[in-house]
């Protein structure tokens, strides 16, 4: 049995059950030691607790409301910081600590602090109003793998960055979407794998099987990325090209934020599953790297001087050549070798990985919710009709197909968590003080499930999008953040959302999707730089035959030859 509290306290103030016993006591009695029951002991600690809660609230809110002051955040452990508590989905403990916090908080990542900034208003705030100075990219190990440390993606913010991110940007659009041919072209890639991808989806659901289409769209986007950047496409067969892109998963994990790899330095000290994580990413960006070096030495030895482009490797070499000319960037540096092996990986590497993913979250939606594929279908076939394929040209007549675009980005938030950011000066957001060189996380996700912006953000609606009129209501559009805001904003953007029209126009077109009614469809993912949809399977059938896509792949290569 416990034993009795002892607190000398006014009896009368203590219970008023007790206060006829004090009438008894004289005037200097009233101090007298009164035993505390069980009952009255948990009633004061459970009193006691909550006025300490009550009390911490309170200094929490105080200190949000000083001007200057560093973001709040929870208690970090010694060494490990808080890396023990991120769980499998970083993104998803973001926003609950955000809920606890408010939308600027930080944590301790090892010896790392990190502020983690959620919601449109503090993420603006700092990438947009704030640009250059969230710009930077934090001095990680794995960063400085990445290309050697040229890359645009990963490398540090510097005069040489911004013209090589200048070139690079101007390039990509007049070579791939600002020009009506190079649009053209890119269609043309787009259907040529499509139909590829068609065959062998409806050849794998012969019989009514069941198969996991995820290997197949990895292949096809890539297969697009090679002709736009290479000039060349492979075989889904081809086991070298499939082992170069098996890898993706791998590098996102590393790379993402969360990651425990640049955090934890002192785990490369000795053999641990975080070491060995780090010597396989190594790896595997030589053997990358490799692959797209010889791209480009192959492209320079036998690029003519004068001719046109053949692809995005010559158009980067060729722009590369007149940096080099003008006399702009680093003083004695190569440009054509330094920047344009480096930029092409990025472009390559980072594209067909995120639209691989893209496209499928847009295959399992069709599943999960086959009144959206049969209202997409339903507006292709009014739109387009069934005599021809659908095409660049038709996108602005098609609000629904673009609702459902828009809608699957949001819902799924591929990109949860962009690549983390540093500062190179002191900032202040949401009053919050972030001084310079501090590790920053950008939570996408949070945007883009934000209840006050989107009503019911965990339904999949595509019709969210849509006005009273039945149109896109580009406000509301423009609010989906998957490809960063500010100097980092993706430079592939508008090359992505092209190419996830026509993959997921086309396939809509061409063919139904379905799900094992046997099994229950599960929306799991595996978090890293991209949120990956585990495996699931879907049976696809024509939904009348390829005679319409080998009609279009004959037309588009018969223009090519033409050219």
């Amino acid at each position: 049995m416990p034993t009795p509290v002892l607190l000398y306290l006014p009896v009368s103030r203590l219970c008023p059950s007790l206060s006829s016993m004090a009438t008894s006591l004289s005037l200097y009695d009233h101090l007298l030691p009164i035993p505390l029951s069980v009952q009255q002991t948990t009633l004061l600690l459970l009193l006691s607790v909550l006025a300490a809660v009550h009390v911490g609230q309170w200094l929490l809110r105080q200190r949000r409301r000083q001007p200057g002051s560093a973001p709040p955040g929870p208690f970090a452990w010694p060494l490990i910081g808080n890396a023990a508590s991120m769980g499998p989905a970083p993104h998803l403990s973001f926003a609950r600590l955000a809920r606890r916090y408010g939308d600027v908080f930080q944590i301790r990542l090892g010896s790392c602090p990190v502020v983690v900034l959620n919601g449109e208003r503090a993420i603006r705030q700092a990438l947009v109003q704030q640009s250059v100075a969230f710009a930077d990219r934090p001095p990680f190990a794995s960063f400085r793998v990445v290309s050697g440390g040229r890359s645009l993606a990963f490398g540090q913010y510097s005069e040489s960055w911004k013209a090589q991110r200048r070139a690079a940007h101007s390039t990509m659009r007049a070579f791939t979407t600002r020009q009506p041919r190079g649009c053209r072209v890119l269609e043309r890639h787009v259907v040529g794998e499509a139909r590829e991808l068609v065959s062998l989806l409806v050849r794998g659901s012969a019989g009514g099987a069941f198969l996991d289409p995820r290997p197949l769209t990895v292949v096809a986007v890539a297969n697009v990325m090679s002709a736009v950047c290479f000039g060349c496409r492979y075989s889904h067969d081809d086991a070298e090209f499939r082992e170069l892109l098996s890898h993706n998963e791998e590098f996102g994990r590393t790379v993402g934020a969360g990651s425990l790899v640049d955090v934890l330095p002192w785990l490369q000290r000795f053999p641990n599953p975080v070491r060995t994580t780090f010597r396989e990413f190594e790896q595997l960006n030589r053997n990358f790297s490799n692959f797209v070096l010889d791209k480009f030495l192959r492209h320079r030895e036998s690029l003519r001087p004068g001719a046109a482009p053949r692809d995005m490797m010559d158009a980067f070499i060729l722009s590369a050549g007149k940096e080099a000319a003008a006399g702009s960037g680093d003083a004695g540096a190569r440009p054509d070798v330094e920047y344009v092996p480096a930029t092409v990986t990025d472009i390559f590497g980072a594209s067909q990985d995120t639209l691989s993913t893209a496209l499928q979250w847009l295959l399992i939606l069709f599943i999960r919710y086959p009144e959206v594929q049969a209202r997409v279908q339903a507006e292709l076939d009014q739109v387009v009709g069934r005599d021809r394929l659908p095409c660049l040209e038709d996108q602005p007549h098609l609000p629904y197909v673009m609702a459902f675009l828009y809608e699957a980005m949001r819902f799924s938030s591929f990109v949860p968590v962009t690549i983390p950011h540093a500062t190179l000066a002191n900032a202040s957001v949401l009053g919050y003080h972030i001084p310079k060189d501090t590790v920053v996380f950008v939570n996408q996700w949070s945007v883009n499930h934000d209840p006050v912006k989107w009503s019911n953000p965990e339904d999949f609606d595509p019709a969210r999008f849509l006005d009273k009129d039945g149109l896109i209501n580009k406000d509301l559009a423009s609010s989906v953040m998957i490809f960063s805001v500010g100097k980092r904003r993706c430079i592939g953007e508008e090359l992505s959302k092209i190419q996830l029209f026509l993959f997921i126009s086309i396939l809509a077109h061409e063919c139904n999707f379905r799900a094992n009614p046997d099994e229950l469809l599960k929306m799991d993912f595996n978090y890293g730089l991209t949120i990956k949809p585990k495996s699931f399977k879907v049976n696809v059938t024509l939904r009348e035959s390829l005679e319409l896509l080998d009609r279009a792949v004959q037309k588009l290569q018969a223009e090519e030859n033409d050219q």
